[in-house]
């Protein structure tokens, strides 16, 4: 069997590339941070260690996950990409911001570079976000990137909007 690594994608300011095992003590900063409550922050180490392998693991058996997302500078900014876990009803075009770097339009751009890779490499099926109902901030972002609310559905974690992205070329 072929593992598939992550390609590296370049935008105006931004690197998307692979994730890699230096990522994780900013991504466990990130789950200790209240930013992290609507994505299922503050848990434990081990927790957070799981997402690192199971985000590898999509790459290598999907063919997609979160990109890791530096500035031109070198500074680790975040997370975005399009994941899909086993039990979900279809892949998810999800963005992590970390302390510092909101308001600057990197997750627009990196969730463009992101949607645009998916949609060249691996479905022209648009995407889903899963939003949290209080997460205001992500679903303005998710409304500039042409997504539309589709419908609500709730878990065991709360409720959440659902935004559907547009297809390659057209509408939502």
């Amino acid at each position: 069997m072929t593992y598939a690594i992550a390609p590296t994608l370049h935008t105006d300011r931004l690197t998307l590339r692979p994730p890699q095992e230096a990522d994780f003590p900013a991504m466990l900063a990130f789950n200790d941070s209240p930013r992290a409550g609507f994505v299922g922050g503050g848990r434990d180490r081990q927790w957070v260690w799981r997402g690192l392998l199971a985000n590898v693991g999509l790459w290598a058996l999907r063919g997609y996950g979160f990109y890791s997302v530096d500035t031109k500078a070198g500074d680790f900014v975040g997370r975005v990409g399009v994941i899909y876990h086993d039990g979900w009803d279809e892949p998810e075009l999800a963005w992590h911001l970390y302390d510092g770097f909101e308001g600057q339009g990197y997750a627009a751009e990196a969730a463009l570079a992101a949607r645009a890779d998916y949609h060249a490499r691996i479905s022209a099926q648009p995407p889903i976000s899963y939003i949290d109902v209080a997460n205001t901030r992500s679903e303005a972002l998710a409304q500039r990137l042409g997504a539309v609310r589709e419908r609500t559905v709730t878990d065991p974690e709360g409720d959440y909007h659902v935004y559907r992205h547009p297809a390659p070329g057209g509408a939502a």
